[in-house]
């Protein structure tokens, strides 16, 4: 891998204590692992890089807590299975969480999604994210047409409590991974948002990851009680 600034994130659940310092950037999610696979035997890992930011929590940054948020908002419980109905996605998801290199953990392979732990869960304030591969070990991944998403199409993530958070997509960006707009994905929001993630672009079979991402951000528009 030839990513570099590899950096263990501070902090640990999104919704539980802020990361101190730091915003977490998935340089994502090279998303690395949502790199072509190849003929490797062990999936690639995604580099964590860490940049310096306001302190990240609950609610906007230097709001001291008193802001109002807007939209609906859910308690804190774990995503069990992510449903994208406009790209026929029905899968489970796994959690991600860190290697002891500070890498973020990977789905093992290119049908799971995974979410990450130290981030909000789907539904509760602040942006939740999930991951993909767009392929692995040639085959395709569940993110392979994420860029095909469009304003309005919903997004529902089944939780561990029976509840259900329905998001809309609000927009559908590619970035260069050096100009990844780490605030804009993982800052603080006055909501409940949701962040998928997967790579686009080119592939570098040179650096071997692909050259950009594509982030979807969707909002909280209901929340189907359990």
């Amino acid at each position: 891998m030839t990513d570099t600034g590899i950096t263990r994130p501070a902090g640990n659940r999104w919704g539980r204590y802020a990361l101190s310092a730091a915003v977490l950037v998935l340089s994502i999610i090279g998303v690395t692992a949502l790199v072509r696979g190849g003929d490797q035997d062990r999936p690639r890992q995604i580099p964590l890089a860490v940049t310096a930011a306001p302190s990240v929590g609950g609610t906007p940054s230097g709001s001291g807590g008193g802001e109002l948020t807007t939209g609906p908002l859910m308690g804190t419980s774990n995503p069990t299975r992510v449903v994208i109905p406009a790209l026929d996605v029905d899968v489970p998801l796994t959690g991600l969480d860190q290697e002891a290199d500070g890498t973020m953990q990977v789905p093992a392979d290119a049908r799971t999604v995974g979410w990450y732990t130290g981030a909000p869960t789907p539904g509760s304030l602040g942006p939740a994210v999930l991951a993909g591969h767009v392929d692995y070990k040639k085959q395709p991944g569940t993110f392979q047409r994420l860029a095909d998403l469009e304003p309005g199409d919903t997004v529902n993530v089944a939780r561990e409590d029976g509840s259900m958070a329905m998001f809309a997509v609000s927009k559908v960006e590619r970035y260069a991974k050096a100009r990844f707009p780490t605030d804009a994905v993982y800052g603080p929001i006055s909501h409940a948002g949701l962040r998928l993630i997967t790579c686009g672009g080119d592939f570098d079979s040179t650096a071997g990851h692909y050259e950009d991402n594509i982030v979807v951000y969707a909002d909280l528009t209901m929340a189907h009680p359990a």
